[in-house]
């Protein structure tokens, strides 16, 4: 640091300007997990989520440094930047609780049928119209604290924003710590934005009235009167939220937030908007299972992944031969559900010897695994997001395949269609198809409004006919009623096997599907999308058809001509300034992205890896500002050509990703953005007017930060990651960074 500032500041504007950080952090996490329940755990939603929080922030930050007077060389003079900040302290307080309403109350507005998946459109409207009063605050409280440090501190403008810039991201990185360990472990949403709320209140009361006693008071009576309501919030909303159904019970999970709900003689549960199950189901349990067994001509062994409380165990023990059940379920408030509300389901899985539960991710399961197994069942919902659709994957495959007997079978259920086969749907079907073929010797696919995939790890194991099904279904006795003697010959007969085959054989534009170019879910989006407006089948299938090379071309002279723009050193420092941040956000989505891909339960680990990313961005910051000697433009430069490494650096160390190295990744990343921000800051204001000229200079180098993420965000989200996977997007965000670090290193 420059000065003494920091200290004249005071213990307790740090203490606020922390504050400002844990607050945005726990928000975010919070406001995350509720969005993808709204959006069917969606994870192309993170991206849209995540663009909204930072469009609302960056209008937030520069709308409030227009309010700023002075001369733009002085410290930025907001009017009474202490009782401003102790409002809009007080204000945030207040709009949490709403938020969380708003978002819950906008499931019954867009969503006619529960589990239906929308379009981007939709999800990026509700994101931007639940976030943003929330959002703008946040981005209020940036460039107050900046503001009040910078007067109480008599430092710079430079100094005051990078200084606050460190003191958010520590603030940031222990609340998502804190959210990860314990909040959303064991409290629910409104008991912590209760405990958040208090805090700021207490803060706001601090700064209007500057005694401990009055800041006590207030945050004590703002934990009685938010915790009190708590519960009350939570039934109302949780009630708003499932309106047309009978609410039975609800379970935060680390994986996910659980619903059971019943409706007229049924019962069903969600996994963050996605339906797992119904009880009594007995076509989808039947179906699951016995033709995958049937195929087999004496199945012993079984590896059931998912589904088996609507029925398909039971089923499955049906057949005389089966010795041996090995049942998987990812979270284990599933099963805690089951044994409360389904009891006959578990009694029947609980009491069979032969059935063994492990409560595990099921890849993780056959990737530690030393036994063989006869069938290997998928019976998990379709790819509609990236933790499922992990099962849909040419590595899954090769998995799956590694632990089937000789004459072992996998299958798995995707939706399909009795007739026609939409453009849509046959991307969809034909991406699964080649990538399962590019694996598996010989497939099936039995057509239906589910078609059901069969694939065997040598030729001649799979029935070539309806016949050989028959056979073993009379012979081993089974009383079915849809897999059953009539509709075995319907489903089977050669002409429909034939039709369907030639409707979904892969062309040779067809992609793999594979665990880091998630193509398959990007698709099955795409299908859900057109059936609700025409327009998202143009967008979908136009990006989806974009040549790679092309639009790096595109992008490459996009660059140079900002970059022959930003001639002067201050426009060049704001130049980095935004590439940084489209690559920060990049960074951070292939992290999360990446993990869910290999573990499938990101939504356990995005605190963690917020927190870790927050806590490298003041690591870099506070390196930053220690330093004196890294002030020029060619520092700067250094700086973003290791900006511009990184995704390519990230991106090879993916085969290390676990629990444990992925937050220190995201540290390590979050550094780098942490240690430019600063830099940047201080030459953007080494003299008199800024980019943004005279007024919205100090909020306005953060809003172009945060502009930058948001459009990284937006375009990673929909586009750049599902359509060309993660090494190509890598390469774009390299570019991305690589031209400002050009413009400053021969800058003049």
């Amino acid at each position: 640091m420059t000065n003494s500032g920091g200290v004249r500041a005071g213990s307790g504007v740090r203490a606020v300007l922390i504050l400002i950080g844990f607050t945005a952090a726990i928000a975010q996490i919070v406001l995350l997990r509720e969005l993808m329940a709204v959006f069917c755990g969606n994870e192309m939603s993170i991206g849209l989520m995540l663009a909204s929080w930072l469009f609302w922030t960056a209008a937030g930050s520069s709308i409030a440094g227009r309010l700023r007077s002075g001369p733009a060389a002085r410290p930025p003079a907001l009017p009474r930047p202490r009782k401003l900040l102790a409002g809009v302290e007080a204000l945030t307080a207040a709009v949490l609780p709403c938020a969380i309403l708003a978002v819950r109350a906008s499931r019954s507005v867009l969503q006619s049928v529960p589990g239906e998946v929308l379009g981007p459109g939709p999800m990026l409207l509700t994101s931007l119209a639940t976030l943003g009063p929330l959002c703008m605050l946040c981005g209020a409280l940036f460039t107050a604290g900046s503001s009040l440090y910078a007067a109480e501190a008599a430092t710079s403008a430079g100094e005051a924003t990078g200084t606050v810039y460190l003191w958010e991201a520590l603030g940031s990185s222990a609340g998502g710590i804190l959210a990860a360990v314990v909040l959303v472990r064991w409290l629910g949403s409104f008991e912590i934005v209760a405990l958040v709320s208090s805090l700021n209140l207490m803060a706001a009361s601090s700064l209007a009235f500057r005694r401990a006693a009055v800041a006590a008071v207030a945050g004590m009576l703002a934990l009685v009167v938010f915790g009190g309501g708590a519960g009350r919030l939570e039934e109302i909303s949780q009630e708003r939220f499932w309106r047309g159904f009978h609410l039975i019970a609800t379970r935060d999970s680390v994986y996910g937030k659980l619903a059971a709900v019943g409706t007229e003689g049924s019962r069903s549960v969600y996994e963050n908007g996605v339906v797992l199950f119904n009880v009594p189901d007995p076509a989808a349990a039947e179906e699951a299972v016995h033709y995958a067994l049937l195929e087999h001509p004496a199945p012993r062994t079984l590896l059931l992944i998912g589904g088996g409380l609507n029925g398909s165990v039971t089923e499955a023990l049906r057949h005389p031969s089966l010795e041996l059940v090995d049942y998987v379920e990812l979270d284990p408030a599933i099963l805690e559900l089951a044994r409360e509300y389904f009891p006959q389901e578990w009694r029947a899985i609980e009491s069979d010897p032969r059935v063994r539960v492990h409560v595990l991710d099921g890849r993780l399961f056959l990737k530690t695994t030393e036994s063989n197994f006869d069938v290997v069942i998928v019976n998990l919902p379709d790819p509609q997001n990236a933790q499922l659709n992990r099962f849909y994957t040419v590595e899954f495959f090769q998995q799956a395949a590694r632990r089937l007997t000789p004459t072992g079978v996998l299958s798995f259920r995707l939706r399909s269609s009795e007739n026609y086969i939409s453009a849509e749907l046959g991307d969809f079907l034909r991406s699964i198809h080649k990538s399962l073929r590019s694996v598996f010797p010989e497939v099936t696919v039995i057509p239906g409004e589910t078609a059901d995939f069969l694939a065997a790890r040598r030729p001649g194991v799979l029935a070539s006919g309806p016949g050989e099904l028959l056979s073993r279904l009379q012979a081993r006795q089974l009383r079915t009623s849809y897999v059953s003697e009539y509709f075995i010959p319907f489903r089977m007969s050669p002409d429909r096997l034939r039709e369907f085959a030639v409707q979904i054989q892969p062309v040779a534009t067809t992609p793999l599907n594979r665990d880091f170019a998630p193509v398959a879910y990007y698709f099955d989006v795409a299908l859900w999308s057109s059936q609700f407006h025409q327009g998202y089948r143009r967008l979908f299938r136009a990006m989806a058809g974009v040549d790679f090379g092309a639009l790096a071309a595109v992008v490459a002279v996009l660059l140079a001509a900002l970059a022959a723009c930003s001639r002067r050193v201050r426009a060049a420092a704001a130049f980095c300034t935004a590439a940084t941040g489209f690559t920060m956000i990049g960074l951070e989505m292939l992290l999360l992205l990446g993990f869910q891909a290999v573990y499938g339960y990101v939504y356990q680990q995005l605190a963690m890896v917020i927190a870790a990313f927050m806590g490298g961005m003041a690591l870099g910051s506070w390196l930053a500002l220690r330093s004196r000697s890294g002030a020029g433009i060619r520092s700067l430069a250094g700086v973003q050509v290791l900006v511009a490494l990184a995704p390519l650096v990230l991106l090879s160390l993916f085969q290390w990703l676990t629990p444990v190295t992925t937050p220190v990744m995201a540290l390590a990343c979050g550094a780098l953005g942490g240690y430019e921000f600063p830099l940047a800051s201080r030459i953007y204001f080494s003299s008199g007017r800024g980019f943004f000229g005279p007024g919205g200079g100090v909020g306005g180098l953060y809003a172009l930060d945060l502009a930058g993420s948001c459009l990284g965000a937006v375009l990673l989200a929909i586009w750049f990651i599902p359509v060309f996977g993660f090494f190509k997007t890598a390469l774009l965000l390299a570019l991305v960074s690589l031209a400002p670090a050009v413009r400053c290193a021969t800058q003049k």
